[in-house]
């Protein structure tokens, strides 16, 4: 079958050093990759892994109200906060 094909300039970039690298025609290389392409978009999804954030415990906290920005601060840079 013979196509136009319009590439977006950075597909062509990334097939023109394949074809460079491997001295293959365009032909052979887009051929190629469009056949690993629809391959993985007409198989299953790949399985994402969870992802989890670990925990840490970092002691008590040292101030009693943590409502209050204010006074968090001065209390963190020494000052006294009345």
């Amino acid at each position: 079958m013979r196509t136009t094909l319009t590439l977006d300039t950075d597909v062509a970039a990334v097939i023109e050093r394949l074809r460079k690298d491997r001295q293959q025609s365009l032909k052979d290389l887009v051929n190629e990759a469009l056949r690993e392409g629809l391959k993985q978009m007409e198989g299953p999804p790949r399985q994402r892994q969870p992802f989890a954030t670990g925990t840490a415990d970092l002691g008590r906290c040292r101030l009693g109200n943590v409502d209050n920005v204010a006074e968090v601060l001065a209390v963190t840079e020494g000052e006294s906060f009345a």
